[in-house]
């Protein structure tokens, strides 16, 4: 299978099936593509419209044997009106300072990084990763890639969302925070904060990874709305639940 591109096509390979991680009892499988050359942004952008994600150089999307429960999300940003609850986060968090990075690991990020996996994800596949894992993570990229940190009136870090930016959207790859703030919900602080930038940037889009109806680790994605979902019949609303 290929996708033509100007400089050269690209090629596509479909792993092993493994445990999924979400819905217990079922395989998954990706097809999987490198992004690399001057044509990476280009063909990730691409790519991300067909409901692709990026890990690393990898291009990535779900390709499961009689199951299509991960359906790539998207917000779309210029109708964006958070309700009664995203209010509140925004309130919470409105003394939080921003800052856009270059995508480089630090030593800070890592101990912030596994504060989060140690009190949120003690199960995940990312527990054990060391500091150099955690930098390849970040910036092992041939894209746009870029580090969101939001900062407390002290300048301790709070959170940080690492994303992709092409020219339709941003995409969020990843986002940890300090589990101690949890009441600040800044997770969904971050999207809030993502979907705002891209409607002050002109970008459409804000892609928010796979959602699974099943699965109640998806469930917040849900409240971000209008959003849309990639299924067989192209980009479509998301359902209500």
């Amino acid at each position: 299978m290929s996708v033509q591109s100007r400089a050269q096509p690209l090629s596509f390979l479909v792993t092993t099936e493994m445990p999924c991680p979400y819905l217990p009892g079922r395989m998954e499988r990706k097809v999987v593509t490198r992004l690399s050359g001057s044509e990476a942004g280009r063909n990730f952008q691409l790519l991300q419209r067909a409901g692709f994600r990026r890990s690393h150089a990898i291009a990535y999307r779900p390709a499961c044997s009689g199951c299509q429960a991960c359906m790539p999300v998207r917000v779309r940003a210029a109708e964006f009106e958070p309700g009664r609850t995203l209010r509140r986060t925004e309130a919470r968090n409105a003394d939080l300072g921003v800052s856009i990075r270059l995508a480089r690991g630090t030593a800070e990020q890592y101990a912030l990084f596994q504060r989060y996996l140690d009190g949120r994800h003690s199960d995940g596949e990312m527990v054990g990763m060391g500091l150099s894992d955690y930098r390849s993570m970040v910036e092992d990229s041939s894209i746009d890639t870029r580090l969101v940190e939001f900062r407390d009136s002290a300048g301790g870090l709070v959170a940080c969302a690492l994303t992709d930016w092409t020219d339709d959207g941003i995409s969020a790859v990843y986002s940890f925070f300090d589990p101690d703030h949890a009441a600040r919900s800044p997770g969904s602080h971050a999207i809030i904060w993502l979907i705002g930038e891209a409607q002050r940037r002109g970008l459409r889009y804000v892609y928010l990874g796979y959602w699974i109806a099943e699965s109640r680790k998806m469930a917040y994605k849900a409240r971000f709305r209008p959003a849309e979902v990639f299924g067989p019949k192209g980009w479509q609303p998301l359902p209500q639940t």
